[in-house]
C-alpha cells in the first residue's frame, strides 16, 4: 500500500486530494496545524492524523517521526500548506516564505529519509502559475493582472526549491503542479475557482506518478509550464 502524507489537509485542495489517493487505495496520513480540525477531516475520509505546522521545526520532526514509526518509509509526500497574504509588509513577507517556501524545506528534509525506504518516492508541491515569470510577464495570461507580490514571489521559490531537490535527489521525483484556480477558503475573498474536485485531480496526477514519471518540472492540468 502506497503510504501519503498530505501538509494542510483538513480542507480545500489538500482534503479533496487525500479524498481522491484514499479511494486509490493510499494510506493517507492528513497533516494539519490544527489538531481539532485534523482529527475531524481524517475521521470524516478515513485516514489517519498527524499534527503538523510546516512553520515548526518540533511539529514537523514529530509528524515524520509518526509516520516513521507506523510505517518505516514515505512513498508520497504532497506539499499543500500555504498562505495567500494580500498585504504588502515585512511580516507579511516572512509569514508567506515561511509557509510556502520555507515550509518546503523543512518538510522535505525531515521526509529525505522515509523517502529514500521508498521504492517509488515521490514528491509533489502544490505552487502556482502566478509564481511563473513566463506567465506573470504575459499580457494574454491571466496571471499579469494578478497583483499578490508575496504569493506570487513565494511560489515562485517553492518551485524553483522543488526544481532544486530534483537536481539533488535523483532518486526521487520532485514536480511542482499549478492545480488550477479554484474555489476555497483561501481564494473566498476573490469569488473565483473551480470546484476543489477538478484542480485536486491534477494533483493527483503527479502524486501517481510511476518510476518512469518526470522529476523537475511545473505542470498544469494541460502538461508542463514554462518557468
Amino acid at each position: 500500500m502506497t503510504v501519503t502524507l498530505i501538509t494542510g489537509a483538513n480542507k480545500g485542495i489538500g482534503y479533496e486530494t487525500a479524498r481522491q489517493l484514499l479511494r486509490l487505495g493510499h494510506r493517507v496520513y492528513i497533516g494539519a496545524r490544527d489538531v481539532e480540525r485534523g482529527r475531524k477531516a481524517a475521521a470524516e475520509l478515513g485516514a489517519r492524523f498527524v499534527q503538523l505546522d510546516v512553520t515548526d521545526d518540533a511539529s514537523v520532526g514529530g509528524a515524520l517521526a509518526t509516520i516513521d514509526a507506523d510505517e518505516g518509509r514515505l512513498d508520497v509526500l504532497v506539499h499543500n500548506a500555504g498562505v495567500l497574504e494580500t498585504a504588502l509588509d515585512a511580516s507579511a513577507a516572512l509569514r508567506s516564505f515561511d509557509t510556502n517556501a520555507v515550509g518546503v524545506v523543512r518538510v522535505t528534509e525531515a521526509a529525505l529519509p522515509l523517502l529514500r525506504r521508498s521504492a517509488s518516492p515521490n514528491v509533489v508541491t502544490v505552487s502556482s502559475s502566478a509564481g511563473s515569470f513566463w506567465a506573470v510577464t504575459n499580457p494574454e495570461r491571466p496571471e499579469f493582472h494578478l497583483s499578490l507580490a508575496l504569493y506570487a514571489a513565494s511560489k515562485a521559490a517553492a518551485t524553483m526549491l522543488t526544481v532544486q531537490y530534483a537536481k539533488s535527489q535523483p532518486g526521487i521525483r520532485f514536480n511542482a503542479v499549478e492545480p488550477g484556480p479554484t474555489a476555497t477558503d483561501m481564494t473566498a475573498a476573490f469569488g473565483i475557482g473551480r470546484p476543489v474536485e477538478e484542480s485536486a485531480r491534477v494533483v493527483v496526477r503527479l502524486a501517481t506518478l510511476d518510476a518512469t514519471g518526470p522529476s523537475g518540472t511545473l505542470q498544469d492540468e494541460a502538461g508542463q509550464l514554462p518557468w
